[in-house]
């Protein structure tokens, strides 16, 4: 396995997911309109899981969005404050390899300005 990048141990990949596309547009462009986030791409997806005890199946939306390591837990609080779900699914990733340049421009477009 490599060892981490500068660049890499920079940036997260952070899953997301949303009950529809519309959603998950909606927040993902405040979060890039707010530089919390790179870059966020949506993906049609299915979901089954456990709720209050009981087994659901239904049609959701999964976001990746690239995010830096320090904007974060900007990003994590905006996401639990803006979504329609009780509990979402926000989950961060440390990348440990990617192409350097891309990593950096992660980095840069996810650092808001002051």
């Amino acid at each position: 396995m490599p060892s981490p990048t500068p660049e890499s141990s920079a940036t997260r990949l952070v899953l997301v997911t949303f009950p529809d596309e519309e959603t998950a547009r909606q927040i993902g462009t405040l979060l890039i309109e707010r530089k919390l986030a790179a870059c966020i791409t949506l993906i049609p997806s299915t979901s089954i899981y456990s709720w209050e005890d009981k087994i659901h199946t239904a049609p959701e939306t999964q976001a990746l969005i690239k995010t830096s390591a320090t904007t974060y837990p900007a990003l994590q609080k905006t996401l639990a404050s803006e979504h329609p779900y009780d509990t979402p699914e926000i989950i961060a990733l440390t990348p440990t390899d990617g192409l350097p340049s891309y990593l950096q421009w992660v980095i840069t477009q996810s650092t808001p300005t002051q």
